[in-house]
């Protein structure tokens, strides 16, 4: 089988308002992955109502339907450009958090994710299985409300959701080099039962920005989410796009992906900030990054030789199924710089433990590199 892969993939960042994606051409993008602000979550109610003051307005009056309203009316003009700008088939993942909050002494749920579903429908999007994330918390505080006593205690939200949607009918894959990239592309059989479980057991990100130039908070999830969609939604060299880019995790789960990527960040020192991420700690992590899933999978073989009739050569190892002879996961080899854009290089060999010795204690995990 040859794949006919790029030995480069592409990441372009691009300062700018998501409601205008005009740099990114019309049918251009095959996966959207991105963690917009929330709305009706305090930390982001500056970032709304800079864009709308009637949002300031409403809040400050105790009209929380109405800012609630405001503020998915902005997120709106975000879904008609992610509309125009994904190829028929293509897929949306948005990671979103409903909110639960007081306003003008009355507590309330913001459904967000229902929102957000109810207009991705009106585009005429398929909406598919959605996943909870349900972020492991040691937090005692649970109790909101009336404590103990009934009839006034809330029910704590301890998850948030993972929507996505598709565009039109399935993807098709026409040529014989489409069909070997999509194989190449694919993941482990064990992966496939835990990624498309609709719920995630993974634990946040620490959302504080260092930095005098940088806002205090970011919108981070952890590095797992994107790479997990994006290898469960896309295949190798297509185009994935986060509008709402920040501290880069989808960025850089792209590269580990072996995809291009467009992040968009309205904030300029976010921008600076992921691109000083791009250096040769970036790639000892994102590769160790890759030889634990390696890992992973060859000690589900040593647990479950028996039911192993398959074998994937390049990586020497025993497989489920057929589709996972193909699959290759390769080295990242390094970065080079053109202007907004950062290429890629990769080698068509794994990574191996032995060229990635040079990882010591000070070297972070890819989740810590962008949060």
């Amino acid at each position: 089988m040859t794949t006919n892969l790029s030995d480069k993939t592409t990441h372009r960042l691009v300062l700018g308002n998501a409601r205008d994606l005009s740099c990114i051409e019309s049918n251009s993008v095959n996966l959207v992955v991105t963690s917009p602000p929330y709305p009706m979550i305090q930390m982001w109610d500056e970032i709304f109502a800079e864009q709308d003051s009637n949002i300031q307005t409403a809040l400050a009056q105790g009209e929380g339907k109405e800012a609630f309203k405001l503020m998915h009316d902005l997120l709106d003009g975000v879904w008609n450009e992610v509309d125009r700008v994904l190829e028929p088939g293509g897929i949306s993942c948005i990671n979103i958090g409903d909110a639960t909050r007081r306003v003008n002494e009355h507590f309330a749920l913001y459904p967000n994710h229902q929102r957000i579903q109810q207009r991705f429908l009106d585009l005429g999007h398929n909406c598919l299985p959605s996943i909870l994330w349900r972020k492991v918390t040691n937090s005692p505080n649970k109790f909101m409300g009336s404590g103990t006593m009934p009839p006034s205690a809330y029910v704590t939200l301890e998850h948030e959701w993972i929507l996505i949607f598709r565009k039109g009918d399935k993807r098709k894959f026409h040529t014989g080099a489409e069909k070997d990239n999509r194989l190449s592309s694919s993941f482990f059989w064990e992966e496939r039962n835990l990624w498309f479980s609709d719920v995630w057991h993974l634990p946040g990100t620490d959302q504080t920005l260092d930095g005098t130039n940088l806002r205090s908070r970011s919108g981070a999830y952890p590095f797992e989410i994107p790479y997990r969609l994006i290898n469960m939604f896309s295949v190798k060299n297509d185009n994935v796009l986060d509008p709402f880019v920040g501290t880069g995790t989808t960025i850089f789960a792209a590269v580990a992906s072996e995809r291009n990527s467009i992040g968009v960040e309205i904030d300029s020192n976010l921008i600076q900030s992921i691109f000083a991420q791009f250096n040769a700690e970036c790639v000892v992590s994102l590769n160790y990054f890759i030889y634990q899933r390696l890992e992973r999978h060859k000690q589900f073989v040593a647990e479950n030789r028996r039911r192993l009739r398959n074998m994937n050569a390049h990586h020497n190892t025993d497989v489920v199924t057929r589709q996972e002879e193909h699959i290759r996961l390769n080295e990242i080899e390094g970065f080079q710089f053109h202007n907004s854009e950062v290429s890629a290089s990769y080698t068509d060999q794994p990574p191996l433990l032995a060229k990635i010795s040079d990882r010591n204690s000070t070297t972070r995990e890819p989740s810590e590199l962008v949060s």
